[in-house]
């Protein structure tokens, strides 16, 4: 690794193993706790399960092109048939299959069907997510209470407002400005233009539904600050490769931005290859006081510890980290005085899309390989109950002209075939969903009783499922998605209900709420864990409800607000 993310694996005993705070995962949220607590001045360790990942350096396909990898980018059905889940995942193929994890190298329980994508290397899913970074409104916090089908969180969009705008200026978050009371405006540079049939689209949706078609918010540096230059980072040049790894750092990533951000301070130490096994709870501090760590190579155990720790293991894994970390105190897994620990996982709802043939516009041509997409705003339930399902849904979309007009030539060979291929074809247009899903008891992750994995720790068995409210909705962003569709003047609309599996969204959350009860939740408003103050969880799992908007920049903005009140808390000698 480069010198400003060397590694360093402590053997010298308690003392050499001590640091004032541990950040368990190294990926979005992981990798902002890093950032904000080296910038505070706090010796931080991150713990990484997975392999090291140096920007640029471990970007083994950043540059190649597609009939320099030995399948033009496809996935051979021998890479299928043994990794029948994975290979599902948006963005898994034959350039990027590097950096997700292996069906049979990390196994787990499902006693409901779900798909659990992960990503194990230094950097995590922030090498491989989709980008999306719309903020929440004051809707989405509020609405499961105010509808009556959840808990609303124990803070509101005020109290976050700020710290969205601390994390879009630092990664970089293009966009417009709409002024969409469901999508608030942020810190924004240059938005995406769109294209002249998105624009029309645009126009359509506006003048005969009243709904907003904008330019995606993105986590893409469109025109370069100093706070970007400064990160070494450089003006995305719409390559759209972006799953690779981007040596230009034109998109938002933990190796490309903050873990080198945090080794500039000469605070931070990443400890790769450590395989989390729990948290340590001092019964007689009453906090927790470590780590427990066993080597993924060696399978050797270590013990690491710190004032504070901050676990971001993503979602579903923290989740397993507390259910493991069982103590005289906390039997139950630590934190766990509710009861309620593995319990109210969710997730987003992507089943439905379509797609369908524009007409007209064809003295227009847009060859750009945008890796934003459009979206429209969440219409459903916003300011009252208004439909048979509850929640709502955001739509993303996009339109493009086919790069061969191979429809209309009079024969499949010779000279008109030719003629006709050097014509651009037709335009088209597609839109799917994503669904605010209700967040239920029944939904649950637990450990296994009796399985374990190659480091002794339990199997996670996961028990998720769809309702009733998620194909009401399903239904209606069909209905409702067609009918926009046609009123711009697509042809041929062809929608379809993927029927997949929960999970495949990657967008999985819960299981750690935030709330204001202690009896019904596990962490307070800083995201603590309510019975034990000086673990911190800001990843998905601290999630109280789903939303509508994808997640991932609030999982950033918690982060930093969290640190921000741990470093306060631990100065006034709270922890």
């Amino acid at each position: 690794m480069s010198d400003s993310l060397q590694v360093h694996i402590n053997t010298k005993g308690k003392e050499a193993n001590s640091y004032d705070a541990i950040v368990i995962g190294s990926g979005i949220s992981g990798g902002w706790a890093a950032k904000e607590l080296c910038e505070k001045g706090l010796k931080t360790l991150v713990l990484e399960r997975g392999r090291p990942v140096d920007h640029i350096k471990d970007y083994p396909t950043a540059h190649l092109s597609r009939w320099e990898l030995p399948h033009r980018g496809w996935i051979t059905n021998e890479t299928k048939q043994k990794n029948p889940l994975i290979s599902k995942a948006a963005g898994y193929s034959e350039d990027t299959q590097h950096f997700f994890v292996k069906d049979a190298d990390h196994p787990y329980v499902q006693e409901k069907p779900f798909d659990w994508i992960r990503g194990y290397q230094v950097g995590g899913k922030s090498l491989t997510w989709g980008r999306a970074c719309a903020r929440w409104s004051e809707f989405d916090f509020t609405a499961p209470k105010r509808y009556g089908y959840g808990e609303s969180f124990p803070i509101g969009y005020k109290d976050i407002k700020d710290w969205y705008s601390h994390v879009e200026k630092f990664i970089g978050v293009c966009g417009s400005y709409d002024g969409i009371p469901s999508m608030p405006d942020g810190e924004f540079l240059t938005a995406y233009e769109l294209n002249v049939v998105e624009k029309h689209m645009q126009k359509v949706l506006k003048e005969k539904f009243n709904r907003h078609y904008v330019s995606g918010r993105w986590a893409h540096i469109t025109d370069p600050k100093q706070i970007h230059l400064d990160q070494g980072r450089a003006q995305c040049m719409n390559r759209n490769l972006c799953m690779r790894g981007c040596p230009l750092g034109g998109y938002f990533s933990s190796n490309s931005s903050t873990l080198p951000w945090a080794a500039k301070t000469g605070n931070l130490t990443i400890r790769p290859h450590s395989v989390v096994h729990s948290i340590i709870y001092d019964e007689q501090k009453q906090k927790a006081v470590g780590v427990r760590v066993i080597d993924a190579n060696t399978k050797e155990a270590t013990e690491f510890f710190a004032t504070i720790i901050f676990v971001n293991a993503s979602a579903l894994n923290t989740n397993l980290i507390l259910l493991n970390s069982v103590s005289d105190r906390f039997p139950n897994g630590l934190g766990n005085d509710s009861g309620l620990l593995g319990k109210y996982i969710c997730f987003h709802n992507y089943r439905g899309g379509m797609w369908g043939y524009m007409q007209g516009f064809e003295e227009w041509y847009y060859k750009v390989s945008k890796p934003a997409e459009c979206i429209i705003a969440n219409f459903r339930n916003v300011e009252k109950q208004e439909t048979d399902f509850y929640g709502g849904y955001v739509i993303y979309s996009g339109a493009s002209r086919e790069k061969l007009n191979d429809h209309s030539a009079p024969e499949p060979v010779g000279a008109s075939f030719k003629e006709t291929l050097s014509r651009p074809g037709r335009w088209s247009v597609y839109m799917y969903m994503q669904g605010e899903t209700i967040a239920k008891e029944s939904n649950h992750v637990r450990l296994s009783k009796e399985e374990k994995d190659q480091w002794g720790i339990p199997l996670l068995i996961t028990s998720v499922d769809y309702d009733d409210n998620d194909d009401k909705m399903l239904k209606d962003f069909l209905e409702q998605g067609k009918a926009m569709m046609e009123a711009a003047g697509i042809k041929e609309v062809n929608t379809w209900d993927t029927k997949q599996p929960p999970g495949l969204d990657i967008h999985e959350m819960g299981g750690v709420r935030m709330g204001s009860n202690a009896k019904t939740s596990l962490l307070n408003e800083w995201n603590q864990l309510h019975h034990c103050k000086n673990v911190f969880i800001t990843d998905g799992a601290c999630m109280t409800s789903t939303g509508s908007q994808s997640p991932s920049i609030l999982y950033m903005a918690f982060t930093a607000r969290a640190v921000d009140h741990a470093v306060s808390e631990l100065k006034r000698r709270n922890l």
